[in-house]
């Protein structure tokens, strides 16, 4: 069973074409670190203002060390966040497989 992150995020005006290669270094270092299973960015087909990413980790421990790293301060909180209009982040724990 993993701990699941999905985090959406919203550029300002003309920020996503600076926001994504942020966020592809920023998916890079984090698939290195410890823990990490999966980090994936997305960006709207339809609104491309619209980016979301999918982050997987053993435990949640893994991501609140994710969060502790110095190139999540840097690029997500130094650089990303300012660029944003809006950010929502969901934190999953796997629910009980239930037989029917």
């Amino acid at each position: 069973m993993s701990y699941v992150v999905v985090a959406r995020y919203h550029t300002k005006e003309g920020e996503e074409n600076t926001v994504l290669p942020l966020l592809d270094t920023m998916a890079a270092a984090s698939r290195q670190e410890p823990g990490n299973l999966a980090y994936r960015v997305h960006q709207g087909t339809e609104d491309p203002r619209a980016i979301l990413l999918y982050e997987e980790y053993v435990s949640e421990a893994d991501f609140t060390a994710h969060c502790a790293t110095p190139h999540f301060q840097e690029i997500v909180l130094g650089k990303v966040v300012p660029l944003l209009d809006s950010r929502d982040v969901l934190r999953c724990a796997p629910r009980p497989e239930v037989r029917v």
